[in-house]
């Protein structure tokens, strides 16, 4: 079930939110009834990240052996002319 708690709780009930997220579970914090933060547990995080770190960690050995570089807009309009070709 979605776990939607005020951010006061976060100080207030502070192991009921760290029995949620040690589950496995996120918890969307609102302030002032907006969204402000989720709350994750490490290992959940770690499962978001890990791939785009991976992905940075090959991109960066792959730089170190080339001495191309590209702009902002070099990457991005070849990327753009690509998905337009169908």
């Amino acid at each position: 079930m979605l776990q939607i708690r005020p951010v006061s709780d976060l100080r207030n009930k502070f192991p009921d939110i760290e029995k949620i997220v040690n589950a496995g579970e996120p918890v969307y914090l609102t302030k002032n009834g907006y969204g402000a933060m989720v709350v994750l547990s490490l290992e959940e995080y770690s499962k978001l990240t890990d791939g785009v770190e991976l992905a940075l960690d090959r991109a960066d050995k792959m730089a170190e052996g080339n001495s191309a570089r590209m702009n902002h807009e070099e990457v991005f309009g070849s990327l753009r002319r690509k998905l337009n070709v169908r």
